[in-house]
């Protein structure tokens, strides 16, 4: 793989460092912010990342994305320091707009670096391992939260600081690809919008995605912690069931070689079927087991699919303004997201069951649009047919 690919996979490892993650929700609520609080916080933070998005793409097409990730990891740095020394709403919603600064500007950038980088060639692998090496992440820091929480709670945001500098460090040694693209080949941002419009179906992809990675967000992120504390598991062991989930994750490495074998429509439909049931299941299971075990299907059904939506974004961008028009989709997802937090947030005030549902609810719309999506043949398995002659040249 490229230079570029590696630095990527180290950043996106250290960036899942988030020692505080399999605890976030109680951490919050330990610094006196409620569970409807950090609902209205998501929500304020997709509202901000729907105005920062489009913004950051075009400025990225036109200084390159090295700039531009340089710029984005460094306020994701302060961001981690900001949340560690929050103790109100108020220091909280002030980690809210650095991250929302920082998660749009690397939105789509990222993604668009990779894509350039292979030159769109196994782009679905790059997107697979760079999906992973952040799992591979999240899962050391969830085993090392286990031993952090013997002594604190503040520790584990404390050292999540750490890798988060580290990873802006490293940055600087990524590289531009294909640099004649960002003045050349860039279009004005009327132009960029003529395209959008010219490519709207894609958008239909775009709100079946915003709709699961929101609904799939809200139970493994927030309302997991509440489900497993009503089914009697101690805190202590969240660091250990979130490595558990990370492991599962990694099966996103092998996304694009299971979607050879099954076909990308029939991947995205079982996955989406399983998140639903296990959704469901979620309402009635009340033992220990049974709920890690539904979440863990949930995290599964998402890992697999999730690498393989960067591909379906990219090809079906054939214009040089790539992160102007990826940070369109990440806007148009964000505008889902934030319309989901609101609906998820009001219908968990009332009860953990009534958060359940509505996301159920809302990954029942994202199959029926990705059904939409597929019959309407916009989407052809081009990179898949590639990617497999690519590598058995490499082997002959």
């Amino acid at each position: 793989m490229n230079k570029n690919i590696y630095l990527l996979c180290a950043i996106a490892f250290l960036q899942g460092l988030v020692f505080y993650g399999p605890v976030a929700t109680i951490f919050r609520q330990h610094r006196g912010i409620s569970i409807s609080d950090i609902f209205l916080l998501e929500t304020i933070f997709i509202i901000l990342m729907l105005v920062f998005e489009i913004p950051w793409g075009f400025f990225a097409d036109r200084i390159g994305y090295k700039k531009t990730l340089l710029a984005s990891f460094f306020l994701f740095f302060i961001s981690k320091i900001i949340f560690y020394f929050s103790h109100s709403f108020i220091g909280f919603l002030g980690e809210a707009i650095t991250a929302a600064l920082a998660i749009s500007g690397m939105s789509g950038c990222d993604s668009a670096l990779i894509y350039s980088t292979v030159e769109g060639k196994n782009s679905d692998k790059a997107f697979s391992y760079y999906s992973a090496a952040g799992t591979a992440g999240l899962l050391m820091a969830a085993l090392a939260s286990t031993l952090i929480l013997k002594y604190s709670i503040d520790l584990t945001a404390f050292f999540t600081i750490i890798p988060y500098g580290i990873a802006f460090v490293i940055t600087f040694y990524l590289v531009d690809a294909d640099k004649r693209d960002h003045r050349e080949k860039c279009n004005t941002l009327i132009d960029s919008i003529k395209n959008l419009w010219q490519n709207k179906s894609i958008f239909i992809f775009v709100m079946a995605m915003g709709f699961i990675n929101e609904s799939t967000h809200a139970v493994c992120v927030f309302l997991n912690q509440p489900l497993y504390e009503r089914s009697g598991i101690g805190i202590i062991y969240f660091g250990l069931i979130k490595a558990v989930m990370q492991v599962i994750c990694l099966a996103s490495a092998k996304a694009y070689k299971l979607s050879r074998r099954v076909g990308v429509k029939r991947l995205y439909i079982i996955s989406v079927i399983t998140i639903i049931s296990a959704n469901m299941f979620l309402l009635y299971f009340k033992n220990w087991f049974m709920v890690i075990a539904m979440i863990a299907l949930i995290e599964l059904a998402f890992a697999l699919c999730q690498p393989l939506a960067h591909t379906i974004e990219n090809d079906s961008i054939i214009t040089g303004d790539r992160a102007t028009l990826l940070s369109a989709y990440a806007m148009a997802a964000n505008l889902i997201g934030g319309l989901s937090y609101i609906l998820i947030g009001l219908a968990s005030d009332v009860s953990l069951e009534g958060g359940i549902i509505v996301c159920a609810i809302l990954e029942v719309a994202a199959l029926v649009l990705i059904i939409i999506f597929f019959r309407g043949g916009e989407h052809k398995e081009k990179n898949a047919e590639s990617t497999e002659d690519t590598e058995n040249a490499e082997k002959d």
